[in-house]
């Protein structure tokens, strides 16, 4: 779209619902998310990272069994609150789009539940994107592109990327193509332990997801809350991101 389209959407900061009707009877709801220039971003995996595993994590969700990692809520809950913005990224299928955001949506843990944010999943049928993950494994390689193409909404002089979480090297391999900080990237292995990757080697301290929110405030430090339009950036800029895709740009900068 152009920036006059978007100008009529009068998209809000955040979570923009924005609906299709076909005929009288159909109707798709989609989403956009509209950020400032300046937004950092944190990036998180799903199947293996907020769930115990892969293959299970896909599955047990769908028959109401919770597989989510104890402790994995009030992480993300904690880090929103310190205005980071949270998008979910995974290689599942277009086909499972709805059901990843809805288990994203509806996953709560004691008082914390999962902070709204895009959910980006493969725009391919399942079986390409399952061969891709099980048979090929190489996930990685939709995942740098699709945060390229984020990357490149913002000024090149600003990095969204703040950090990353995932459970596979092929996370890391994507976090650090797209210049995820190497010390802010974060695998989580099926115990629910973290281990921090570091330029020069992997760290051999492994960390409970209870320990990484005891230190929460200084791995992911409150930053200023700043308003949708303010501060203009170096150079414009396309701050709206759509669920499974990314486009528009801010009219006027």
């Amino acid at each position: 779209p152009t920036p006059e389209q978007l100008a009529m959407l009068k998209l809000r900061e955040g979570q923009n619902v924005i609906k299709y009707r076909v005929g009288t009877s159909t109707e798709l709801v989609a989403y956009v998310y509209f950020y400032h220039w300046s937004t950092k971003l944190v990036i998180s995996d799903i199947d293996g990272t907020i769930t115990r595993s892969d293959v299970l994590g896909h599955l047990l969700p769908a028959m109401g069994w919770d597989w989510s990692h104890a402790g994995i809520t009030r992480l993300f809950t904690d880090v929103a609150r310190n205005n980071y913005q949270v998008m979910y990224l995974s290689s599942r299928s277009i086909s499972q789009a709805s059901i990843t955001r809805d288990y994203i949506n509806t996953l709560v843990q004691g008082h914390h539940r999962m902070p709204v944010g895009p959910v980006i999943i493969s725009p391919h049928g399942l079986l390409p994107s399952l061969y891709r993950e099980m048979i090929l494994r190489r996930p990685h390689e939709f995942k740098i592109a699709t945060l390229a193409d984020i990357r490149a909404l913002f000024p090149d002089e600003w990095n969204p990327f703040y950090a990353g979480l995932g459970n596979r090297d092929t996370d890391e391999i994507s976090y650090r193509e797209v210049g995820v900080p190497p010390s802010r990237i974060f695998i989580i292995n099926p115990k629910g332990e973290l281990r921090k990757v570091t330029l020069a080697i992997q760290s051999s301290t492994w960390n409970t997801l209870a320990a990484i929110n005891d230190l929460v405030h200084d791995i992911f430090p409150p930053i200023a809350r700043l308003a949708p339009r303010s501060a203009l950036p170096p150079q414009p800029v396309n701050p709206s991101v759509r669920e499974g895709s990314v486009y528009g740009k801010e009219p006027g900068g």
